[in-house]
């Protein structure tokens, strides 16, 4: 436990406290979504990180650990795609050690089937699958992979045979190229127990070279679903809820939207982001981390780390979305896939 009350539960400079990390376990990704990694970025192929400069399973526990005794409540293990890390099951299990902590992973579900139910065994709590079309042209314009929907529908069903659910299924709706998917997914997920959530497409790096006009904005996206099956808000579960929440007023569940661009959340923003070679991020949209992997492989003990943690979080003044601007939109940012989202 933290040796003093200097370190614990710290709180940035608007008030908000460190609640949330995610975990990108890989900047790898068997997937080439264009509005998170494109398959080529100025003519060149990705370069990934050698193995040797991710963080270990050990380092990871070791931080995370850290950010539990500082707060943190959720451990959300993201990418990159998460499952084509090596031996994830046994990071689960590390993690799942933690007390009272609420375990989740984000996954483009291409893998799951073979996945889930050593993950569940390994203690992993929830799910979120990326789904952003069922129809097989749409899909693979959107992932530019050799994959179909009807492999993740699959990764989804044995992820509901193996414990988990509700699951959390994404889209990511970008204009002109699967607006026209929204209500085929609604009308997949109504009723099945699992929560759709639409995300706005969002200027997250600057590789997939993002135009505001290619943004459906939630308003529209509940207008779309909500004339065809009504939709009344719901008050949000707790601080911090990413996605508004509305439910279909005949009781066939719920969705979310994700409106980072349309109506910013900044003001509740609890989470932090800790990169897969060991860089902390106070923000989904900056453009620079704090390195923790030296201080860590240089035998700084748990005290000064968590002190570091804690520093940082202290010092933290992130609100892109509220500030977005034509200013913010031309300077630097890291990519979507480096950071997990």
């Amino acid at each position: 436990m933290p040796p003093a009350d200097r370190t614990a539960a710290p709180v940035d400079r608007f008030g908000r406290p460190v609640r949330d990390l995610r975990i990108s376990v890989t900047d790898r990704c068997n997937f080439r979504c264009p509005y998170c990694m494109p398959r080529q970025v100025f003519g060149q192929e990705w370069h990934f990180l050698p193995r040797a400069e991710l963080l270990t399973f050990e380092e990871i526990t070791r931080l995370a650990g850290l950010f539990v005794e500082l707060g943190v409540r959720k451990l959300r293990l993201t990418g990159g795609e998460p499952l084509l890390r090596r031996d994830l099951p046994d990071l689960v299990a590390r993690l799942a050690t933690f007390p009272d902590i609420d375990l989740a992973m984000t996954t483009n579900g291409s893998l799951l089937a073979r996945y889930a139910g050593e993950l569940r065994r390994a203690g992993l709590g929830r799910l979120t699958v990326s789904l952003d079309a069922l129809d097989e042209p749409t899909f693979h314009r959107m992932n530019d992979a050799p994959y179909s929907a009807a492999d993740v529908l699959a990764g989804l069903a044995a992820a509901e045979a193996a414990g988990f659910g509700p699951i959390k299924v994404n889209a990511v709706v970008v204009r002109g190229m699967n607006e026209h998917a929204i209500l085929p997914l609604v009308e997949r997920f109504r009723g099945s127990g699992h929560i759709l959530r639409f995300i706005e497409y969002m200027d997250v790096g600057t590789t997939n070279a993002w135009k505001l006009d290619q943004v459906v904005p939630a308003r529209e996206i509940v207008e779309r679903i909500s004339a065809v099956h009504p939709l009344e808000p719901v008050a949000p579960a707790y601080r911090g809820e990413v996605g508004r929440r509305w439910r279909f007023v005949d009781g066939n569940g719920e969705i979310g939207v994700v409106s980072s661009v349309s109506a910013p959340f900044c003001g509740d923003c609890t989470r932090a982001r800790l990169s897969a070679e060991g860089r902390l991020y106070t923000c989904l949209f900056a453009a620079e981390g704090y390195d923790l992997r030296g201080p860590l492989r240089a035998g700084d003990d748990d005290e000064r780390l968590r002190e570091r943690l804690a520093a940082v979080w202290r010092g933290r003044t992130d609100r892109y979305s509220e500030q977005r601007a034509a200013a913010n939109a031309a300077a630097p940012r890291a990519e979507m896939s480096y950071l997990g989202g």
